[in-house]
């Protein structure tokens, strides 16, 4: 969400902002203003009409208690009246207000200025990069290498659940659970993360203040209870809203995580909070038809170590490069080739005000590909969960800032895990790191059939 004082005051930043992002800047801040003076306007017409009503009232009473009759019923027309007006200017103080959240909630955050202009991934910065692509002569994709060891199967999931979906077994499965767990223990023992296991179905209002809803309704997966409810479900989000019993299946642990703090005022002490959780997420995927269909790339169902930080508005810069360091350490101790990139304007979350990528080495697909996001939002989500901060000895508040990241997917860091770690046999090694969680294995599979 956008501070509108600041907009009102110094529009700039703004309209540099979203013409960076690929909207008109000049044009919304018009529109916002515009907004913003008839809802003002509204509240001064209703005040004054209220104040005229209550002084009516008064001199009601006066003029009876001098038995001027007329005059009595000339200031009960007056009052009459003036409740006319005070129910219109209320409305249009409602219509008013209404428009400006709605086109204020679905606005994205604004880049943060060392952020590199573009429209798309083609203009993003490469940062760093850590380790030497891994020499296989023909490597095989991660699909074909598990469905050779008999150890993941796509069709049976699609059977019961559609595309987008697999089943791992065996030492694969045991593979996937042996990864969360280093990444939860790396995260916790050795970088400061505080374990929580959040609930995984969400309200709507958890899912608006970290900017999931209204814009990405689509991509979202909803959890209503029992079938005739299902059934009378209508299609307006806002009526969805009004379903108590409705629920939204978390697409990452920072819905649940960051939300943690909303509509509370954490004492500035207590700060930074550094969170992490190995959860399923879920996600419709809407918009990505036709992306990576074959495989585990792209999912409706992942397991993900998420990290979230809660911090202060001048130290969110230093947590930031502090966030995208752990995620990169995961990378480093599986010993996997990386790359970290910063994300331009045209590439970046909705509610991102500065994003670097961890993209990690696919020898099947001889490039790079994202395994990893962080993100620093500053008050963007703050402002939309209310999420607020103070200093001991002091009166005043202020809105906290908020990070996430991943640290990291689970499913894509197994993808990468296969690949590189595979030898001309099909057999997949496993990393030095992750022998004490799987006892007595240091490869998955025999010889491919």
């Amino acid at each position: 969400m956008h501070d509108i004082r600041a907009i009102r005051e110094t529009p700039e930043p703004y309209i540099k902002g979203w013409d960076a992002k690929g909207l008109s800047g000049q044009a919304l801040v018009a529109q916002i203003l515009d907004l913003d003076g008839k809802l003002r306007t509204a509240q001064t017409n209703w005040q004054s009409a209220q104040a005229e009503r209550n002084d009516a009232s008064k001199k009601i009473g006066q003029a009876k208690a001098a038995k001027d009759e007329a005059q009595a019923q000339r200031l009960m027309a007056q009052v009459e009246a003036l409740k006319a007006k005070l129910e219109t200017e209320s409305e249009a103080e409602r219509a008013a207000g209404q428009a400006l959240h709605d086109l204020l909630a679905g606005l994205a955050n604004i880049p943060a200025t060392d952020v590199p202009p573009g429209a798309d991934e083609h203009a993003n910065l490469e940062v760093r990069r850590w380790g030497a692509p891994f020499a296989i002569a023909k490597p095989k994709d991660h699909s074909t290498l598990g469905e050779q060891l008999g150890l993941l199967d796509f069709e049976a999931a699609a059977r019961m659940s559609g595309a987008r979906f697999a089943v791992l077994k065996g030492e694969l499965a045991r593979l996937e659970r042996a990864l969360g767990q280093f990444m939860v223990d790396l995260q916790t023992q050795e970088n400061g993360y505080t374990e929580v296991s959040p609930p995984l179905m969400v309200r709507t209002e958890a899912m608006f203040g970290t900017g999931q809803l209204p814009k990405f309704s689509d991509d979202q997966f909803v959890a209503i209870p029992g079938l005739e409810t299902a059934r009378r479900v209508p299609q307006s989000l806002d009526e969805l809203d009004r379903m108590p019993e409705m629920r939204w299946l978390i697409p990452t642990a920072e819905v649940s995580l960051t939300n943690l703090v909303r509509e509370q005022v954490t004492p500035e002490e207590e700060l930074p909070l550094r969170l992490t959780a190995l959860t399923p997420c879920f996600r419709a995927e809407a918009g990505a038809s036709g992306k990576d269909t074959r495989g585990m790339i792209r999912q409706h169902q992942f397991y993900k170590v998420e990290l979230v930080s809660i911090t202060t508005p001048d130290h969110s810069e230093a947590e930031h490069e502090r966030m995208v360091g752990c995620a990169e350490a995961v990378l480093k101790a599986l010993d996997l080739p990386f790359r970290t990139m910063l994300l331009c304007t045209g590439d970046m979350g909705f509610s991102a005000k500065k994003t670097y990528d961890l993209e990690v080495w696919l020898p099947s697909e001889g490039r790079y590909r994202e395994i990893s996001s962080c993100s620093n939002c500053g008050d963007f989500q703050a402002r939309r969960m209310d999420a607020r901060t103070k200093a001991a000895g002091e009166k005043g508040t202020r809105f906290v800032h908020t990070l996430n990241g991943s640290g990291l997917a689970v499913g894509r860091t197994l993808v990468a895990l296969m690949e590189n770690y595979q030898d001309e046999d099909g057999r997949i090694a496993i990393p030095q790191v992750l022998h004490r969680y799987l006892p007595g294995m240091t490869h998955i599979g025999g010889r491919a059939a």
